[in-house]
């Protein structure tokens, strides 16, 4: 009670922290009548002066005033736009790396323009990221224009851009892009083998348009890069033939966890369909010869089962394309992994991609707490403030609206079922329509929008469908959603980013009905008459109450509800929103409560009749936290777990700069092959053994395999007394030897070469399978909770012994390599350029894909990612033709001397 006493004395904590920001504000403006003074290259010439003064020892905070009042000058004379005083303290809020929560057509793309220039000065670079590829090259054609009149260079990463186009655009002041653009730059550079073909530069600063989308919403979900492995089509379809002849009895199914499990029955029955299907080696399903078809079964049963057509995928053009459940957007060129996707193909009858195997990976919340520097921007933060200050200790500041909120939002509305709530919002949308009033209408998935849009029709309603069908013309859909009766059916806040103004968009309706017409009168009087017309039309609909948004049901996450509210009522404008439910809802029918009292409703209320009812309104909020709880769990897990690889991570990639970077990586290798020499030594005479013990003939095998090297160890032992640690002297001084004799055939830079060439094809084949390890103890490090332990403790103690494994098997590997080599007398070829590899964005825990754009990645066949190597690999015609000779003549990771492609130990040394 005192706390709202004193809240209401003296405001919030949020309220006091704006208001402190008021003698910042008076000191911007002081600079503003100076400015007005200046012509425009005395103004364009700050810029040079703002970098002298920090040349000269000032800081980014003492130039602030000077600099927003630059840039809102610079804005007024370029885009014809003055900051508010409101967006002046967005501004301030992103430069002290905060969150701005901002209302809708307030204008945070013109805030990030103040932060974005000063934090450019230093000229380390600025990045800007948004949600889609429209937004970043919109947004940087239309604010570069105040940042190039300014003497700043401004760049913009879209898909399908060259290396060269993308290290130009990195190099730029400030770079747009969206998040997974950057973080497969990031992922691809850490892939490359040249430090003069990587990309991107030393991180500075990031502010991030629509920060809970893309911190929140995808951070369920890591970035994943990945190759293509061996085609298993056939089993895909044979597997789907089984799991489309069980029933609903013989499985259990949970909706909330996107999970399927055969029941005793279903198991045995399963096990009798596989059995006919020729699937099923030994009698029982879970025995280890079925480990592959379990694996399938379970993912065919949940592409059947879990995953719908339309909600969940569509299927174009013959393939399976995959819907973001947050934009409604489709994802092309985007795959589930673990063999998921490949499921639902084989579910639909089209043709099967090959699986894929995990070469990098990184998530969101990794890669952008990189950045010294990060901020953010969104209408809707402060429902997961203490998540971000949590993972990115980031403050949500929300900043007031320039002029008062006059939308109207109504109680919720509850029917019987599906059917009643949809015929009751088709006749409500009629009548707004007819009155000339706006409707925005927000859907779930495509297959309310397209229901509701035969009911639409039915009512003889004119209306535009906005989903992930037709989302290459969503912002100019939804631009023009305010105009005179226009009724929008759009699904989850799609076209997010692009201004509703009332009466219409003017640059949009330029852009679509002045597009050809050359500059000149004819052009300036059309421009006249579309812009009286606006007007016109916006006096109409303000009469009319402005745009009413309806939502067709509530969102499992009420800061997803905000946004769509929040598309009302922008500037001051009058507006209306009101949500329409039903008990079929999916957030009451699968979080809500399960008891007599929903049941009882269900039986008293009559069709098409509609109650408002606190208590339902109170379990629709209840439902909410607890999915909004659940996936700050799964999202809290998700960092847990990459935690532990991103320290690995960190190790790798410096590894692999520092290899790079060298010079000379001859000391590395010395004491990779000092250290594999110890090892073998070592575990041939452990230490406190008698030479008797000592297990002399597996050293020899050993040396031989490894160093290509047959030493006298029988007549050094009955020479000398000897110890293990002489052994090991000796044996290094001819390895030593032996090395130094193949350098000196080459030329030094090219024996440099060779070295950094074998030292990273090692790492990252080592690298991509420990990836591939720790995948598979993810998935099945929870059933260690059956035992009373913490599932992530022992993922962290089994993730570190494995990485000093995979330590140890680089070492040996590289040393092993070089000392069988066989190097032609010729310089090595140049290195190649790395393949588009095929680039995800899943979920590890429900396997769903969260893109929110398509990135430059192909579906394409994927080439070696590692340079050929001047290496002659021995044929059958040079062993002889009885493969059980090849043993011991052949490295395990060569390819086959019987000339099939694949890897000797794939192939006739498989053990």
């Amino acid at each position: 009670m005192f706390g709202n006493i004193a809240k209401s004395l003296f405001g919030s904590s949020n309220d006091r922290y704006v208001r402190s920001l008021n003698p910042l504000l008076a000191k911007i403006a002081s600079f503003e009548s100076s400015l007005q003074a200046m012509d425009d290259a005395t103004l364009a010439n700050q810029t040079a002066l703002f970098r002298q003064r920090l040349a000269n020892g000032e800081k980014l905070d003492d130039l602030l005033p000077e600099a927003f009042a630059t840039v809102r000058e610079a804005a007024h004379r370029v885009l014809g736009q003055r900051h508010y005083d409101v967006q002046m303290i967005g501004g301030i809020v992103l430069h002290r790396g905060e969150i701005a929560e901002m209302r809708t057509g307030e204008g945070k793309t013109l805030v990030a323009t103040l932060a974005t220039y000063l934090n450019a000065l230093p000229g380390d670079g600025v990045h800007v990221i948004t949600v889609n590829d429209y937004l970043a090259a919109r947004d940087a054609d239309w604010m570069g224009r105040v940042y190039r009149f300014l003497g700043l260079t401004v760049g913009v990463i879209v898909p399908n851009l060259s290396d060269e186009q993308r290290r130009d655009a990195y190099a730029a002041d400030i770079t747009y892009g969206t998040n997974n653009e950057f973080g497969f730059d990031y992922l691809r550079d850490n892939m490359k083998y040249e430090r003069a073909s990587m990309v991107q530069r030393p991180f500075a600063m990031a502010i991030v348009d629509e920060v809970d989308s893309v911190l929140i919403d995808e951070a369920r979900t890591p970035l994943i890069i990945s190759g293509p492995t061996d085609d298993k089509s056939d089993l895909y379809m044979q597997v789907d033939a089984v799991v489309k002849q069980i029933t609903p009895d013989d499985y259990e199914k949970d909706e909330k966890q996107k999970t399927i499990v055969l029941t005793e029955e279903g198991t045995e029955r399963v096990e009798r369909l596989l059995e006919a299907a020729g699937l099923l080696e030994g009698a029982n399903l879970y025995d280890f010869e079925n480990t592959q078809v379990v694996h399938h079964l379970n993912q065919s049963l949940r592409a059947n089962v879990m995953f719908k057509s339309d909600i969940d995928y569509i299927v174009k053009d013959g393939k399976v394309v995959i819907i973001d459940e947050f934009t409604g957007r489709m994802m092309d060129g985007r795959r589930w992994s673990d063999g998921l996707h490949q499921a639902v193909e084989a579910k639909e009858g089209v043709q099967i991609e090959p699986e894929n195997q995990t070469m990098a990976s990184i998530t969101f919340q990794n890669y952008f707490r990189m950045y010294p520097k990060l901020a953010g921007m969104t209408g809707t933060a402060s429902t997961e403030a203490a998540e971000f200050f949590d993972i990115y200790k980031m403050n949500v500041v929300t900043i007031p609206t320039n002029k008062p909120i006059h939308r109207v939002d109504e109680e919720d509305e509850f029917y019987k079922d599906t059917h009643d709530k949809f015929r009751a919002i088709a006749k409500r949308i009629r009548q707004h329509a007819e009155k000339g009033q706006p409707v925005l209408v927000g859907t779930v998935s495509i297959e309310k929008s397209e229901l509701l849009s035969d009911f639409l029709k039915q009512e003889g309603v004119d209306h535009s469908v906005l989903n992930a069908r037709y989302h290459e013309q969503e912002a100019h859909i939804v631009a023009q959603a305010g105009r005179l009766g226009a009724v929008t059916i759009a699904t989850n806040m799609a076209g997010r980013g692009t201004d509703i103004q009332l009466g219409g968009n003017l640059e949009f309706r330029a852009e679509d009905e002045l597009a050809g017409m050359p500059e000149g009168p004819e052009r300036d009087a059309a421009m006249a008459q579309i812009k009286a017309e606006i007007a016109a039309e916006k006096a109409r609909v303000l009469e009319a109450g402005g745009l009413f948004v309806l939502g067709t049901e509530r969102h499992e996450s009420r800061r997803i509800d905000n946004q769509l509210r929040g598309r009302s009522g922008r500037q001051g404008d009058p507006g209306l929103s009101r949500f329409y439910l039903s008990l079929d809802d999916d957030l009451l029918r699968i979080f809500g409560p399960d008891t007599l009292f929903a049941k009882m409703m269900r039986n008293n209320i009559e069709d098409g009749e509609a109650i408002g009812s606190k208590w339902l309104t109170k379990a629709i909020e209840t439902a909410q936290k607890k999915v909004e709880a659940r996936n700050y769990d799964i999202r809290k897990q998700v960092v847990e777990y990459d935690d532990v690889m991103n320290d690995q991570r960190k190790v790798i990639y410096e590894q692999r700069a520092d290899i790079m970077d060298a010079e000379t990586v001859g000391d590395v290798v010395e004491d990779m092959r000092a250290e594999t020499v110890n090892t073998i030594v070592g575990e041939a005479c452990p230490v406190g053994s008698y030479p008797e013990q000592w297990n002399v003939e597996g050293m020899k095998d050993r040396l031989a395999e490894i160093l290509n090297l047959t030493p006298p160890i029988d007549r050094w032992l009955e020479e000398d007394a000897v110890d293990p640690e002489i052994i090991t002297e000796r044996v290094q001084a001819e390895a030593d030897a032996m090395v130094a004799a193949k350098a000196a055939e080459l030329e030094p830079e090219t024996w440099t070469q060779v070295e950094k060439s074998i030292l990273l094809q090692n790492l990252d084949h080592h690298w991509k399978e420990h990836l591939a390890t720790l995948d598979a103890l993810r998935q099945v490090v929870h059933l260690r909770a059956y035992a009373q332990k913490t599932p992530i403790n022992e993922y962290k103690q089994e993730a570190f012994a494995l990485f000093q494994r995979m330590l140890d098997n680089i070492r040996e590997d590289v040393t092993k390599t070089i000392a069988h080599a066989q190097f032609q007398l010729q310089a090595p070829p140049p290195l190649p350029d790395l393949p588009d590899f095929i680039t995800t964005h899943f979920d590890p825990f429900s396997g769903e894909d969260n893109s929110a754009d398509i990135d430059a990645g192909t579906l394409g066949l994927i080439q070696s990612q590692v340079p050929p190597m001047q290496i002659p690999q021995p044929t059958a015609a040079d062993l002889g033709q009885d493969p059980e000779s090849w043993q011991g003549a052949v490295s395990r990771n060569a390819p086959c001397p019987c000339g099939s492609g694949r890897k000797y130990k794939h192939c006739h040394g498989a053990v």
